[in-house]
């Protein structure tokens, strides 16, 4: 039986869920409160248009999964509506911009009894899985240290609309790299302590930083770095993380974590790993790598099956809790 899918906040990742709804599954219903939007992307899937979260909830009653697209302050308001109209939830990233809100969600889902699920497509990289496998398979042994570096192109055209306020995009962390902070709990576990730096060099319109240097203890004893920037002159740069272990050093980088760059690893050869998905375009910048598919795949696994992994609204959690920890020494 095929799932019935609905999405709210046509913009552009939303398309990446459409593509990817319509694969598995029935997509029925879109929603925007611009009509424009919503009635583009209903027409291009024989959908139904709505141009309010609430119209459309109380209309559709056969729905099983809605896909949450739109801004990031507005993620919990919206995740929490659809679960107690009885329909299990799929959010993009961030889960959503305060640890209070994430809480909310999580309880939300508890009590509706229904799923919570957030986007982490960057798990599914090839050489990420790989890393992944190496470090919790003991095959690296004990971590050392690691380095991430994002260093990402976001001109001031960029910052229309909701992008760049406090309110509704939350900082740098949240919009353009909250996969990498993901990365690092689930590859390396959860965070002991952390020193912030930050500073905006560039984009005097935006309430945040455009760069920031971050230093980690993890509760296993490594330590590690995050430097990250918005302000690589006129392209994206690298997306990376470099381990560090007892037996091995491994470097997962290119522009999107999408290459295995370096492999020195006791008793293993480097491997021939499968070729990755592009990276989302958007005319002019690019984002993370579009591995969708992947998510839509996974999710409808981990809906027939409640062992199956997939990235968990506590995994959410864990991604805002670790944000707002390196944000509040540099806060406002």
């Amino acid at each position: 039986m095929k799932l019935n899918f609905a999405i709210t906040g046509c913009g552009r990742i939303a398309k990446r869920h459409a593509e990817q709804a319509v694969k598995q599954g029935n997509l029925v219903a879109v929603c925007d409160i611009v009509p424009a939007k919503a009635d583009e992307m209903a027409a291009l899937y024989n959908a139904q248009p709505y141009y309010s979260l609430e119209a459309m909830l109380a209309a559709e009653k056969e729905l099983d999964v809605v896909s949450i697209c739109t801004p990031n302050g507005l993620h919990a308001h919206h995740s929490i509506l659809s679960l107690q109209a009885g329909n299990n939830v799929l959010c993009e990233k961030p889960l959503c911009i305060a640890i209070a809100d994430a809480k909310n969600m999580i309880a939300a889902a508890e009590k509706a009894g229904k799923k919570l699920f957030v986007v982490k497509q960057n798990r599914y990289n090839p050489p990420v899985a790989f890393l992944k496998e190496l470090i919790h398979t003991g095959k690296l042994g004990r971590v050392f240290s690691f380095q991430v570096n994002c260093f990402w192109n976001r001109p001031p055209a960029y910052y229309t609309g909701w992008k760049g306020t406090r309110e509704l995009d939350g900082g740098t962390l949240f919009t353009q790299f909250s996969h990498f902070i993901d990365l690092v709990y689930w590859l390396l576990g959860d965070v002991a302590d952390v020193k912030t730096m930050t500073g905006n060099f560039a984009h005097p319109s935006i309430a945040f930083e455009d760069t920031g240097a971050v230093l980690f203890r993890m509760k296993s004893g490594a330590i590690g770095s995050l430097n990250y920037t918005v302000n690589s002159y006129d392209k994206n740069m690298e997306g990376s993380i470099t381990v560090f272990a007892e037996h091995g050093t491994v470097k997962v980088g290119g522009q999107y974590l999408n290459e295995l760059e370096y492999c020195q690893v006791k008793d293993i050869r480097e491997p021939e790993l499968p070729k990755g998905n592009p990276a989302n375009g958007y005319g002019f910048y690019q984002g993370s790598m579009s591995n969708h598919d992947k998510v839509y795949e996974n999710l409808v696994l981990a809906l027939q099956n409640d062992q199956h992994e997939f990235a968990s609204a506590e995994d959410g959690l864990k991604t805002v809790e670790i944000i707002e920890r390196i944000y509040a020494p540099s806060a406002p």
